[in-house]
């Protein structure tokens, strides 16, 4: 497969390509449903919620952290995540932006 041509796309189709990417599998929709369910930051262990293995949960957590959608702080020896409220809102504007911006008189 052919390199990447990322440079001749604008920031923001960049961005939105990257974090469709992120939320393509579905065990990372299945960990923001859960914790954006919460009324506080979670610190228990989501394989029991998930189904998956801790390894496997940590993976994807951390592709989630890197588009920004969840904030994390260390409690003791826990890891405690919750929502990104704030990127949470830009990302549902660009999204929002992407799906409205669209010309209906094409065939």
């Amino acid at each position: 497969m052919g390199a990447s041509k990322t440079h001749m796309f604008s920031v923001t189709q960049n961005e939105l390509a990257q974090v469709a990417k992120v939320l393509a599998h579905p065990a990372r929709i299945a960990i923001l449903e859960y914790i954006s369910r919460q009324q506080n930051c979670i610190c228990n262990d989501l394989v029991d919620v998930i189904g998956l293995s801790q390894p496997t949960i940590s993976q994807h957590l951390n592709e989630i952290k890197k588009i920004g959608l969840l904030k994390g702080t260390f409690e003791g020896k826990n890891l405690c995540y919750c929502i990104n409220e704030e990127r949470w809102g830009e990302l549902q504007n660009s999204f929002t932006t992407f799906f409205t911006n669209i010309n209906y008189n094409c065939c």
